[in-house]
């Protein structure tokens, strides 16, 4: 029987090895048995004074031979597991209908009821256990939303009712037999929280800590909970609870379910339930779907590993589950990973926010303080709510990222203020998407906030002041309701104030939290007490560096611990004084973050960027922080007194000769020549002219496509280039700009006098073009839709990071014509297959072309085009995107054009795959055989000049322009010299191009010098010397010079593919250039991250607002240089100087260009290395977010995108590891410690195998 066995023990060990199947929908079968309200009263309740029919759960008393006969036919069918009849029986429920007294006999009933139908399958195969899933239902209330469209802070039911229903529920449930409870239907996370808290109350009671699954609800396609979550905040605000599966049911069919239980399988590290409804209801309110047709759309869930346990919701029944279990039954299980016991921090509002080393600092707003804004006081004070509230949205758009919120005041009562504004705040979703911050002195206000916040929010604060004893109980129930904690370090003796008193405070509070409470480390964060400094009192002065000093020591000591604190505090002597106290927030901010501090309360618009601050001003706040000037304080006060600010402004006017021409010839010239000046006066006096142009739209259609056409056949005809062109877009864009106010005023008159719009349409077609998901580069995308755009295309431009589902959403609103995806990066070649993938599913018909730098014809041939049955097409460059899309659109050509293409993708593939065949390759223990040994006693180790990392803030850009490689820029505008003038600057005397490459070039050196100038593009690099030796593929990286502690691997592959005999050529791997540990000798290794792009992309918002295209990409193009020139800058400074193997190199830029320097530096994601994962090990290593401000995305491209990053070794060649085979990926997978098939997800472009 199933209660004699461990429940848990035996749904793992199953899940390992098999999908298992829940049951499908009780309503649905009792609606088959037509009873009538007799049926339902039964002889029990045949004179209660209530209706009773439809209250389905009730049948367990007067109708339970039915209920199990039910069970049992879903058992039959295949189910593992059946759900009890208690989705609405719950005290609150079962209000309706006068029977709120018998909630804890009916969960009780409902369990055995199940039970006895599960113990005699048992019976039947003993091999295959059944189980009882308690089912907690939703209730017909919600604790997030108001029933009250008139007052949006209403609730009809509270935290603490829904507590006492739910825990009398379980408590029957569990009475009754239930093996596992189901917290189900989710469409509110808050009553599910209130639900998980009550039953973690029932386990500490003594009750048998049964598995927990929890099951939410997308209610449509916007992916989010009926209270506004995503999929992704709904599982980070529940998973304190440690569910042994998470998942999603009913609202939706398999199909739309698809993309959400994909996301929340990305989102949690546990199993995945997912039961749908029978498709989506019909007119009629019913299901349609067959099992047939369920089952194929629920087996694309199991053939792509998404789910664990599969079963039906609404309209499904045992036909169905039969079904889905014939059609899942040969596929595995979801694998995944657990996660770390070390990672992230994890938050939640109506989105999640991700905390962790590759984050940038954490802004908590704070003007929602009575203590901290007198405004807010006032209102709060004066019951003036919706005036709190637009200060809350106020600090969110200043760039907030959690919200902290405090009513401690005396004339407050707090628990109904707290309360009160949360209610409220929940109902605006541009405040309540992002995490808050429950803050108060009052225990018992802290406690309101977290009953009225349904995403995982931060405590602020408890504190080892009130005793262990206090201290723990209160830990207990900030874990109970999901929240992370600030702990001060305060204890009983009183506030510390010396680093080291901090730090003891922090570490005992710490282990009492992990060890004792049972606290995830990751949500754990210590606030060592910012104080304030410059009071006049000398033992003040020095609380700046202790508190630094603190975080310091905490880093290093508690793993996973994170750091914040009350930023304003430091300089509350100069209140009123705002240019002194932003200039020390920021220079506190700056040396804190370097060392660790991961967030703070501050006003996320009271800051100034550190590089901006007056160098006098500077210098005094820097004396300020580290307490080094006694008298800094009157030298504060004394440059407070005034500042002065000038600007000139200055103006040039020209003639030429053209403007005499007629208007529609001078829009056709400015149109080639791209020039700007006259373009909207030009465009006026067009539409004034009624005569020849009527409309505003024939200016369009007339004179400037008239231009336009020029362009794309001078371009077209190769004696127009890619600059001019986009200078021309600019002057197109213009012109359009300046006539759509006209045309919609025309719309609005034909409606208005006609009862008709205007729908002229003068595009050739709509294309929508992104840059997917993890990807941050669009340089060259941008030139593509520009080159569109000049072509008569209406262009959709989705940006960069573009999750899928967006795109798809978009190309089905839009009615798009095709869809363009562009990606630098090779996961983004993954992130291009689950588009084109998604794109089937959503029976897109529209052509898919695939573009950017790592991409390639073989690859969308191989990889893309087979998962689509529409055409998806790689396009080289954007010269080419034109005649693609023009085939494609032109039905006279379409149907000849693609089958050109599937044949040559055909021939493509099949070249492929014979390639895979026919290519010859030895076993990794082989490569390894043949590794490259370096004779160690001959090699010149050099000992870096120091250990650790080295931050250079504001570098001048000025010093790098030399080491520019122009090549690369010439390509991204699709210059090309030919030969023998191909490269820079020899390219300048090409007969076709040179003119142009010059001009661009001026362009390009004049923007330079402003951009520098101005200080519009700042610079940023870190450096990092360590001790290393590698140990077989690997590196290991050393605490210090005793090498007993290994901080970090790099991890590394070998090649494998076979190598002419007659050679002699080594297989290698990075590895081979780092002393072995064996050797006995003590080697080192570098690593640098560099970028040129912070203020790129406000400076191209700044040029596209202005339409000008040619200024963004030329801009986002020079800061590419500028980050690659820097950073062969810093590799030269690190040979000659800071680790100084190579003191007397003397090279050129052209020799450094051509590679002649001593050593290398291979890139993560790059031949020598190509997995992206270990970018992670460096950002870590280097705490290089929160020292740079350069990020990973979670495909892991830099953010900005104008960055570079490297592992600098002091010897070694650059090689390509190229293809590899299986045995290596599985070795490498198993030293990561990573599941085999995400690596191959990072890989997959190296694979020598397939994968599929």
């Amino acid at each position: 029987m199933a209660g004699s066995i461990d429940v848990r023990a035996y749904l793992e060990k199953t899940l390992h090895e098999r999908i298992m199947y829940i049951d499908g929908a009780m309503g649905t079968m009792i609606q088959r048995l037509r009873l009538t309200e007799q049926d339902f009263r039964g002889e029990e309740y045949k004179d209660h004074p209530k209706d009773l029919k439809g209250n389905n759960d009730m049948l367990v008393f007067t109708q339970p031979d039915a209920i199990e006969k039910i069970h049992w036919q879903y058992l039959d069918a295949g189910a593992d597991m059946v759900e009890t009849n208690t989705f609405s029986s719950t005290s609150i429920a079962q209000l309706d209908y006068g029977l709120e007294k018998e909630a804890y006999r009916m969960n009780k009933v409902a369990a055995e009821v199940a039970k006895r139908a599960c113990d005699k399958m048992t019976a039947l195969t003993p091999d295959r256990p059944r189980f009882v899933c308690g089912a907690l239902g939703p209730t017909n209330r919600t604790c997030s939303i108001s029933p009250s469209v008139e007052n949006p802070a209403f609730r009809n039911v509270t935290f603490d009712e829904l507590v006492e229903a739910y825990k009398e529920q379980t408590k029957g449930l569990l009475d009754g037999g239930a093996d596992i409870l189901l917290v189900e239907t989710i469409f509110d996370t808050l009553n599910a929280k209130a639900a998980l808290y009550a039953i973690d109350l029932c386990f500490v009671e003594g009750y048998r800590r049964a598995p927990v699954f929890v099951s939410g609800t997308i209610v449509d396609m916007s992916g989010r909970t009926l209270s506004g979550q995503t999929g992704e905040a709904f599982v980070v605000s529940t998973s304190h609870a440690e569910p042994f599966a998470m998942g999603l049911n009913c609202a939706l069919g398999a199909d739309q379910m698809r993309p959400f239980i994909y996301n929340i399988g990305k989102a949690s590290k546990t199993h995945v339930i997912c039961y749908p409804n029978a498709g989506l209801p019909n007119a009629f309110g019913e299901y349609d779907e067959s099992p047939e047709d369920m089952a194929k759309q629920v087996e694309v869930f199991a053939k792509e590993g998404l789910v664990s346990i599969i079963g039906g919701c609404c309209g499904t029944t045992p036909d169905h589950i039969r079904a889905i279990a014939n059609a899942c039954k040969s596929y595995s299980p979801r694998k995944y990973e657990k996660d770390p016991v070390i990672s992230s921090m994890l938050l939640s509002g109506l989105e999640p926010l991700k905390v962790d080393q590759s984050s940038n600092f954490i802004n908590i707003g704070e003007r929602c303080n009575v203590a901290g804004s007198r405004k807010f006081a006032r209102h709060v004070l004066k019951g003036e709510y919706d005036e709190c509230l637009a200060i809350a949205r106020a600090q969110v758009e200043s760039g907030a990222q959690v919200v902290d919120i405090n009513f401690d005041e005396g004339m407050l009562d707090g628990v109904a203020a707290m309360t009160r504004f949360l209610n409220l705040l929940s109902s605006d979703p541009d405040v309540s998407k992002v995490p808050l911050m429950i803050d108060s002195s009052n225990f018992d206000v802290i406690e309101a906030g977290l009953k009225c916040a349904q995403g995982k929010c931060i405590v602020n604060s408890i504190s080892l002041k009130v005793g262990e004893e206090e201290f723990i109980r209160q830990a207990t129930i900030v874990r109970r309701y999901g929240a992370a904690v600030v702990v001060m370090a305060f204890d009983e003796v009183g506030q510390a104030d010396v680093a080291a008193r901090k730090f003891e405070i922090c570490s005992r509070s710490y282990h009492i939290l992990v060890d004792q409470v049972g606290f995830n480390p990751n949500d754990i964060i210590f606030d060592p007490n910012i104080l304030t400094i410059c009071t006049g009192m000398e033992e003040h002065n020095n609380y700046g560096v202790e508190f630094i000093e603190a975080i310091k020591l905490i880093k290093a000591n508690l793993p996973g611990a994170k750091i914040s604190g009350g930023v304003s505090n430091l300089s509350f002597s100069f209140r009123g004084m705002d240019i002194i106290r932003e200039a020390m927030h920021s220079v506190f901010l700056y040396h804190a973050i370097k060392v660790g501090m991961d967030m703070g309360i501050v006003n996320a618009g009271f800051l100034t960027v550190y590089d901006d601050i007056p160098k006098d001003l500077l210098q005094l706040c820097e004396d300020a922080v580290w307490n080094r000037d006694p008298e800094v304080t009157d030298k504060l006060l004394a440059y407070a007194q005034a500042n002065a600010k000038g600007a000139k402004k200055g103006a040039s006017a020209e003639t030429e000769e053209w403007r005499k021409k007629p208007v529609a010839e001078r829009l056709s010239y400015a149109l080639v020549k791209g020039i700007v000046k006259y373009i909207v006066e030009d465009t006026e006096e067009a539409r004034q002219d009624s005569v020849k142009y009527p409309r505003p739209l024939n200016v369009i259609e007339g004179p400037l496509m008239s231009g336009m056409s020029v362009v794309g056949d001078l371009f077209g005809a190769g004696k127009m280039f890619l600059p001019q062109v986009i200078k021309s877009a600019r002057v197109m864009k213009t012109a359009v700009a300046h006539l759509i106010p006209f045309m919609e005023e025309e719309r609005l008159r034909n409606i208005a006098e006609k009862g008709l719009a205007d729908d002229d349409n003068w595009y050739s077609g709509t294309v929508l073009m992104a840059t997917v998901k993890g990807d941050v580069h669009d340089i060259g995308k941008n030139i593509v839709a520009v080159v569109l755009g000049c072509n008569n295309y209406r262009v959709i431009d989705l940006g960069v990071m573009t999750p899928c589902e967006k795109i798809i959403e978009t190309a089905i609103k839009e009615k798009v014509d095709v869809i363009g995806l562009s990606g630098l990066i090779t996961p983004s070649l993954d992130e291009m297959i689950h588009v084109a993938k998604e794109a089937e599913r959503a029976g897109l018909k529209v052509p898919i072309l695939i573009g950017g730098a790592t991409t390639s014809k073989t690859h969308t041939a191989v990889k893309v085009a087979p998962r689509y049955t529409q055409p998806a097409i790689h396009v080289l460059d954007a010269s080419k995107s034109v005649v693609v899309v023009s085939n494609l659109l032109d039905n006279k050509v379409r149907e000849e054009f693609i089958e050109d293409i599937n044949e040559e993708y055909d021939e493509i593939r099949e070249d492929h795959y014979d390639g895979l065949k026919d290519r010859r390759y030895l076993s990794l223990a082989a490569a390894r055989e043949q590794r490259m040994v370096l004779d160690w006693r001959q090699e010149r180790i050099v000992k870096p000049s120091f250990l650790g990392t080295k931050t250079f803030k504001d570098i001048d850009l000025n010093t790098v322009v030399g080491h520019i490689d122009w090549n690369p820029f010439f390509q991204v505008w699709q210059l090309r010299g030919k030969y023998p003038n191909r490269g820079y600057p020899k390219i300048f005397n090409d007969e076709t191009v040179g003119a142009e490459a010059k001009k661009l070039h001026n362009d390009a050196v004049a923007m330079m010098k402003t951009m520098i100038d101005k200080k519009q593009l700042r610079a940023t690099a870190i450096i990092g010397f360590y001790p290393a030796n590698s140990v077989g593929d690997d590196i290991e990286i050393y605490e210090d010079e005793t090498r007993s502690k290994v901080v970090a691997k790099f991890y590394g592959l070998r090649q494998q593919a076979e190598k002419e005999k007659e050679s002699n050529e080594k297989y290698m791997c990075l590895s081979d250039f780092v002393a072995p540990k064996e050797s006995g000798i003590a080697d080192y290794l570098s690593m640098f991250a560099v970028s040129a792009g912070f203020g790129c992309d406000e400076l191209c918002d700044q040029f596209i607002a202005n339409h000008d295209d040619y200024a963004s990409i030329m801009a986002k193009s020079l800061a590419d240089r500028l980050a690659e020139a820097l950073a062969e800058k810093l590799h030269q400074d690190i040979r000659r100087e800071h680790w100084g193997y190579a003191p007397d190199e003397a090279l050129d830029v052209a020799d450094m260009l051509s590679i002649k320097y001593q050593g290398i530096r291979p890139a993560p994601g790059y031949p020598s290395q190509p997995d992206h994962t270990e970018k992670k090990t460096m950002w870590e290593l280097g705490n290089i977010a929160a020292e740079t401000g350069i990020g990973l995305t979670e495909s892991l491209a830099m953010d900005p995108g104008a960055s570079v990053s490297a592992i600098v070794f002091g010897r070694g060649q650059y090689f390509a590891v190229g293809k590899i085979q299986e045995d290596q990926v599985t070795d490498y997978a198993q030293r990561k410690h990573m599941e085999k098939r995400e690596v191959e997800t990072w890989l997959g472009s190296i694979l020598a195998y397939d994968n599929e």
